[in-house]
């Protein structure tokens, strides 16, 4: 199959950016999206050109570095997948695809798709962490919950923080990351000790970081590639108020 890519070049953060266009022929339709894009760096080194910059690590689906956006979509057209799990059969043979990076004040552009996240890096070492000590592993048996828990605090755990939900919200609320990372670990027992000084901390620095306040339209449960559920938010605003209230003065 042949493909036409508007891709967004830019050199650095300061350089203004622009949409390329290239033409790839010849593509395996069952080719990944980023099996695609190493063919066109290929072609482009080849020909003595700048490769295209873009993050990827382990292609599984698993560690959420490779967030674009294709045709105005976070990840793409398949729901809950990520861009590396996208194959090329997803798209109709001449198409015209735009690849662009994630658009957000607070995941300012690298270079080319390659944008920075480390403000979701900042928000966990805010406090999305038990204070523990360290040592050998606890028996399994040893804090007893019940299964409904334990799934219910895996749901939120299973957030790879790729920023789709980020990219996708017209506010660019973090909100969704931040929540589920909060949420599970106050279900379980060993983050229940400093929940209110994690919720408070992390909120805080969610603000700091310019990302912006969640408005309900759900766009980030739509396009997370994990389904991570808007209700954690409605959690974390509960565990937000608790906080203030039994906060000392």
């Amino acid at each position: 199959m042949d493909l036409h890519l508007k891709i967004w070049r830019q050199k650095d953060r300061q350089t203004e950016g622009k949409l390329v266009d290239y033409n790839l022929k010849e593509l395996n339709p069952h080719m990944s999206f980023l099996e695609m894009l190493d063919t066109l760096n290929e072609k482009l080194i080849t020909e003595g050109k700048e490769p295209v910059e873009f993050d990827h690590d382990c292609r599984e689906g698993i560690c959420g570095q490779c967030g674009i956006m294709i045709n105005g979509l976070a990840h793409g057209p398949l729901k809950h997948t990520t861009t590396c799990q996208l194959h090329l059969r997803s798209f109709k043979d001449g198409e015209t695809v735009v690849i662009e990076p994630f658009r957000a004040e607070a995941f300012p552009v690298k270079k080319d798709l390659k944008v920075d996240r480390s403000a979701f890096d900042r928000i966990i070492s805010s406090g999305g962490f038990v204070s523990v000590n360290t040592g050998q592993a606890p028996d399994a048996t040893a804090i007893a919950i019940t299964h409904q828990l334990a799934e219910e605090a895996f749901d939120s755990a299973a957030c790879i923080g790729c920023g789709a939900c980020v990219a996708t919200c017209k506010n660019a609320s973090a909100a969704l990351f931040t929540s589920a990372k909060i949420t599970h670990m106050v279900l379980l027992p060993q983050g229940k000790e400093e929940r209110s000084e994690r919720v408070l901390n992390m909120v805080k620095q969610m603000d700091h970081e310019l990302f912006g306040h969640c408005s309900n339209t759900e766009a980030c449960e739509v396009e997370c590639p994990q389904g991570i559920s808007v209700l954690n938010i409605a959690r974390m605003n509960y565990e937000y108020n608790r906080a203030l209230f039994f906060r000392k003065k």
